[in-house]
């Protein structure tokens, strides 16, 4: 997505369709009412506001956000918060809200300069936390959004919201100090005497399994400057030695990531 673009009902509609449906068409805002209710019980645990009303809300949200970002005055990561917070409470579609809050979440902290060249994800972050982001949403006396939702203190959500910046902040961070270390001098002081064992082609490769965790043959090839026959001995090598395991089993897209083993001693050296 370019980041030149603004917030708009168009682009919020698009990026509904395609991560819900994969149509490049947009989604039109729910027309009935929904509820969100537990999955375990049953039972009601939030109903948004009313259909009539989304258009409008949504129109203030957008309104709103614009402004902020055009005058810059409250910190960036706020506004994304709050951002994400007012549109999960309006809930503007049928399903997918969650998603395309984050997705809309991430793309204002990266249109304003908190990007890190993409070397950091808040779902990371929320899917080892899923029960704290459902708690920190659920805010308010009522679970009926005219209960006093639009008034209720937001501040549990903007703590865990700006803890899980802070967090993966700090994790890119340490990739970068790992990273460095990759790439200079051979004089590398790993605690864990597997780390210092690696070959030079597998030190290379790690870096690059460090900055995305998932890698196709085709990127490892172009990485270690190989070409594709030579790669896939390589490949097939640490496979067998259980340094990467196949992840998609599809021959038109097979990917790669590090065995379990391997991504707790690099974890571990992370947290050094």
């Amino acid at each position: 997505m370019k980041l030149d673009v603004e917030i708009s009902k168009k682009l919020i509609q698009s990026i509904h369709g395609l991560v819900w449906k994969g149509f490049k068409k947009g989604t039109p805002y729910r027309d009935g009412q929904n509820v969100i209710r537990d999955g375990a019980t049953g039972n009601i645990v939030y109903m948004p506001p009313e259909a009539k009303d989304v258009s409008i809300l949504m129109n203030n949200l957008i309104d709103w956000t614009q402004k902020m970002m055009l005058e810059n005055e409250i910190p960036t990561p706020i506004v994304a918060a709050l951002f994400h917070y007012q549109f999960a409470t309006i809930h503007p579609f049928y399903d997918g809200n969650g998603r395309t809050a984050r997705l809309l979440t991430t793309f204002i902290l990266r249109k304003m300069g908190y990007g890190m060249k993409g070397m950091y994800s808040l779902e990371e972050y929320y899917a080892k936390n899923l029960q704290g982001y459902y708690k920190a949403l659920t805010i308010g006396a009522s679970h009926n959004y005219y209960g006093g939702r639009a008034e209720a203190d937001v501040t549990p959500f903007l703590d865990y919201f700006l803890e899980g910046m802070a967090i993966s902040f700090r994790s890119v961070r340490q990739k970068t100090q790992l990273l460095k270390a990759l790439n200079q001098d051979r004089t590398i002081h790993f605690q864990k005497k597997k780390l210092r064992e690696l070959r030079p082609h597998q030190k290379q490769t790690l870096s690059l399994f460090i900055k995305n965790k998932e890698v196709s043959i085709q990127e490892i090839a172009a990485h270690l400057g190989l070409k594709s026959r030579s790669t896939y001995t390589l490949v097939k090598k640490w496979i067998d030695d259980g340094f990467i395991q196949i992840e998609n089993k599809s021959r038109k897209s097979r990917t790669y990531v590090l065995t379990k083993q391997w991504e707790l001693l690099i974890a571990q050296e992370l947290e050094r």
